[in-house]
Order: structure tokens, then sequence, then C-alpha cells
């Protein structure tokens, strides 16, 4: 009753303002998390960027904001109130892979939704009105695994959140890594989980890398534990750890699969990052930028498509190779099966809480 009650206030101003007063999109994702608040940021910038300049088709677009907390039951209930909404008329989100998975079942009904971070290989092809501008972990885990096999590592070890996220990811690193694999668990999802034994087992078996599929609470919490123990191996992490440069010491020299770096020179990307940094004080991670380019490119769909729902989600199917968007993290356009196409990560390593570029890996 309380769920209900708590989307019932959120759609109730959009269902009493007249039609030409805006359009309405709608937004879902796990803002309490880092990797959340960051997409949360990347999404209101891009809404306040678009009103200022003249908002979609000469109308101003407001968006209906709600938290999953990276929960599927809670995400299927956000989803369905969505769809019975009628003034919605397109989703960004949601952000985590298992939130997506779930509510793509809801939006098979008729509602465009444009995922940000939802990387599981399990979305490929699971609704024609279910899009993404993130990478398949397949294409992830090849890259992932291609790079530390560049860096000379033989030995790797696995850990992976017990996830839709971290399953994915982890298989398709291992099935793609041409060395040896030494050990693969499952670990805890949150920070305050016990470590200390998956760690201890990593040490006594002496991998080269130690490649974690998971987020940047997990992620800061097993380096946390790697430091104490004085874990030699290298570490690295895929867009999930994004967010572990918060933590300067821990994090430093730690190789990351990132989707974006504030780093990129292009022009577009220093204007995005510039407008970030003014607006939250801060820099963008891949995580922001995602869900700015989710953002802008559902706004393109319906003053393109126009506004309706079956109008957006043909404007955003129609997108190929030709007739991409240019977005802050490359160009987007689909596949038949929703995913994006020709995105990969550009490989970083965290230096003085930065992501530095290291070499860029496309398929």
């Amino acid at each position: 009753m309380k769920v209900a009650l708590t989307v019932a206030l959120l759609v109730l101003p959009a269902a009493c303002t007249p039609a030409h007063e805006g359009l309405l999109i709608a937004a879902a994702g796990n803002w309490d998390e880092g990797y959340g608040e960051m997409n949360k940021r990347g999404i209101d910038l891009a809404i306040e960027e678009i009103n200022q300049e003249g908002g979609v088709a000469g109308r101003p677009l407001r968006i209906a904001m709600r938290n999953d907390k990276g929960d599927a039951t809670r995400a299927v209930t956000i989803a369905a109130e969505f769809v019975g909404n009628p003034e919605v008329i397109a989703v960004v989100g949601h952000v985590n892979s298992g939130t997506m998975i779930a509510a793509a079942r809801v939006y098979d009904e008729g509602l465009p939704a444009v995922s940000t971070t939802a990387s599981t290989p399990d979305l490929t092809g699971i609704s024609p009105w279910v899009f993404r501008v993130i990478s398949s972990d397949s294409v992830n885990g090849l890259d992932l695994a291609r790079h530390a096999r560049a860096q000379g590592f033989v030995r790797a070890a696995v850990l992976y959140e017990n996830n839709a996220y971290g399953r994915g990811l982890a298989e398709s690193f291992e099935r793609n890594f041409r060395g040896d694999i030494i050990a693969s668990d499952p670990i805890p999802s949150d920070r305050d989980g016990d470590f200390e034994p998956f760690v201890s087992y990593l040490a006594s078996r002496h991998p080269d890398v130690v490649f974690v599929a998971g987020t940047e609470a997990s992620g800061l919490a097993i380096l946390r534990e790697a430091r104490r123990q004085r874990i030699s191996a290298a570490f690295l992490g895929s867009d999930g750890w994004t967010g572990i440069v918060q933590d300067t010491a821990l994090a430093e020299g730690a190789y990351v699969g990132a989707p974006f770096t504030s780093r990129d020179p292009r022009d577009e990307v220093q204007r995005f990052a510039a407008s970030f940094r003014q607006r939250f004080g801060m820099d963008p991670d891949g995580n922001a930028a995602l869900a700015y380019d989710a953002t802008r490119l559902v706004a393109k769909a319906v003053a393109k498509g126009g506004a309706t729902r079956r109008g957006v989600r043909e404007w955003l199917a129609s997108r190929t190779r030709d007739s991409a968007e240019q977005g802050v993290t490359g160009a987007i356009s689909f596949h038949a099966s929703g995913d994006v196409v020709g995105k990969g990560y550009v490989m970083t390593r965290v230096r003085r809480g930065a992501l530095v570029v290291e070499a860029a890996n496309r398929p």
C-alpha cells in the first residue's frame, strides 16, 4: 500500500498538468548507490539542458523519477505504474541488470525503455520495446579478457557478485581469457560482507590478476582486504568499478574497463564534462555519461518519432550505423535485439584519483 501511494503521489502532478505544458518521460534506478546517484545526475543534467534549449518540439520535458533500490520486485511495480500512466511516453532505465530484466517483461506491453547501464547478455532480444546504450557483457568480458592477456597476465582468479550482472560478466571473461582460470567464486554484493576468506584463498593461489565482476561497493571492500593482506596481484574491474576512484589510496593502480572517461579529448566530451563539473562539482563517470546519452536520445526520439510510445520505439529501432546519434559515449545505433552497435570498453588505470586511458578495445 505504501509503494502504491508513493507512485500515485509521484505521477499525480503529471496527470493534473495540461498536455500543452509539457511532455512526460520517466526514469528508474537504484539512486541509493554511488553508481545510481551518478546515473541520476546524468539524467538531471540532460533534462536541464534540453529545457534550456527550448524543450522538445517547443514543449518542456518533464520527468518522473523513481527509486527501484536495485530490487526486481520493486522494479516490476514501478514499471507497471509507468505503463499504466498514459502520460508517460518513454522510460530512461533501469540501471541494474536484474531490475531491467524484471521490468522488461512489463515494458513489453508497449512502453519503450532505454537502459543506461544494464549490461547482462540476458537482455539481448528480451523485448522489442527495450534498448540499451551500454554494450553487452558478452562484448565487455571479451574486451577485459583481451586486455588482461595483453598485459602479460597468465593466471587469473575471478570473483563475481552472484547476480545477473556479475554472473554474465564473469562467464564472458572466463570464456575469452587465453590463460589459466585458477579460481572462480561468488562474493557478497555489498561493502559490509566478509571478504577475508575470499582474499585469503586468492593469496594461496598466487594469481597474476584478479578480475572482480561487481560494483564499487564490493570492489572497494575487496581492495581494502587485499591491501591488508598485501596481495601482489593486479586487480581488474569492469564498468561497475568506475566509482572506486573515490578512494584514491585503495584504487591506485587498479585496471578498470570503462564505457567512458572524462579525459577523452573529443569536443563533445569536454563540453559535457565541463557542464557536469559546473553543476555537480565533480567529474562525470561512465554511469553519468550513459544516463545523459540515454536521456538525450529519448528526447530526440520524442521529437523525431512523435510524442507517442509507438513512434518513439520505431524511431529508436530505426537507428542504424548510417543514422546513428552521436553521444558523449560514442555513436548510438541499435541491433534488432535492442543492443547498442559497435561499443566496447576504454581500458583505463586508476592514477591519482582519475581513470587514465591505457588502450581502447573495440569488437
